[in-house]
């Protein structure tokens, strides 16, 4: 039946798709991955199937199109679609960008520049990693009444982590730097580079640039730029744009809010994203957005989970009010 209701859903409605990756990666031993494999979005193997389905069924434009399509009024192809990464973990390099490059695809890779220049693990990645590895026997997180005894399998421990994850996201982004850093101590484990977690470097990003790619703004610090004050969300947006310009050049078109939920940006940040020279923001809420675009800076995407298979990633992408991955979503 899928054939004909999605030539009946394009007959009904024209929509652009978006999908979003994290990182394209094999783990042969989960237990040796000290780090969060909900991050994980697709194995090789299965994100060379996506792409050649994608390939087949849709018309992969960039934002760039987009950008000049809005701009000129000109029409997009029939089944337009763009491929986007969040985050900026070196597999991004190492092998998704070959597969796209094989296939003769673009995609949007947007990045954090302070982990870019630090080399170190984001914020949010270390707090599983030090989960995953502490010896300590308690976990005391004052801020959200967490007061319990450490899980003693990695499975509990990385469940911890989830769930952990999602309330502190919910504080404000000073509140959540200072819980990480407070347990990093505690446990004597400081944030430092790891082969595992990794972000690209800026040489990587010129080269995928130069082989197609698009690179945008995932902020500085990797922060929830909603939870940040007014005037150090204003400077998030504008020093993620002006490192960019430096070390790639223009044009920067595009921004990601990380994290990405309905409270992880507004209006505020909408303008100051304006403001700092982006044409276009996406969320990271599940939908897809009908054209003519008009909610600019509010493009909804389509999360890509590895435990999709090919079936259930071509249902996803043809109707997407049925098949696309629930998100757990905070209020307010």
């Amino acid at each position: 039946m899928l054939p004909g209701l999605t030539s009946l859903r394009r007959v009904l409605r024209k929509d652009l798709r978006i999908l979003a990756y994290h990182r394209v990666l094999e783990v042969t031993d989960p237990d040796a991955f000290a780090f969060d494999l909900n991050e994980i979005s697709a194995s090789p193997a299965q994100f060379r199937a996506q792409m050649q389905l994608v390939k087949r069924h849709y018309d992969p434009i960039s934002f760039h199109q987009l950008i000049a399509a809005v701009d000129n009024g000109d029409a997009l192809p029939p089944r337009p679609l763009i491929v986007t990464f969040d985050d900026g973990y070196d597999d991004n390099y190492h092998v998704a960008f070959p597969i796209l490059r094989e296939l003769g695809m673009s995609a949007m890779f947007f990045v954090s520049t302070g982990h870019i220049d630090s080399g170190k693990p984001y914020a949010y990645d270390w707090l599983v990693h030090m989960l995953c590895r502490t010896r300590a026997t308690r976990l005391q997180v004052d801020e959200l009444a967490i007061d319990q005894a450490m899980p003693t399998t990695l499975a509990a421990r990385r469940a911890l982590a989830k769930e952990l994850l999602f309330h502190l996201k919910a504080l404000d982004a000073l509140t959540q730097a200072a819980v990480i850093a407070r347990l990093g101590e505690a446990w004597d484990m400081h944030p430092a580079e790891h082969a595992q977690c990794r972000p690209m470097s800026w040489d990587q990003l010129r080269e995928m640039r130069a082989g197609g790619m698009e690179v945008g703004s995932h902020g500085v610090s990797h922060h929830i730029l909603a939870k940040l004050s007014p005037a150090d969300m204003a400077v998030e947006v504008a020093e993620s744009m002006r490192t960019l310009q430096r070390e790639l050049g223009p044009p920067i078109e595009v921004l990601s809010y990380p994290v990405g939920g309905p409270d992880s940006y507004n209006e505020q940040v909408i303008q100051a994203a304006r403001q700092a020279g982006f044409r276009m923001g996406c969320n990271y809420v599940t939908g897809v957005n009908r054209l003519p675009a008009t909610a600019h800076y509010e493009l909804q995407r389509l999360s890509v989970e590895s435990e999709m298979d090919i079936d259930w990633f071509a249902a996803m992408t043809s109707l997407p009010e049925v098949f696309a991955h629930p998100k757990r979503v905070r209020v307010g």
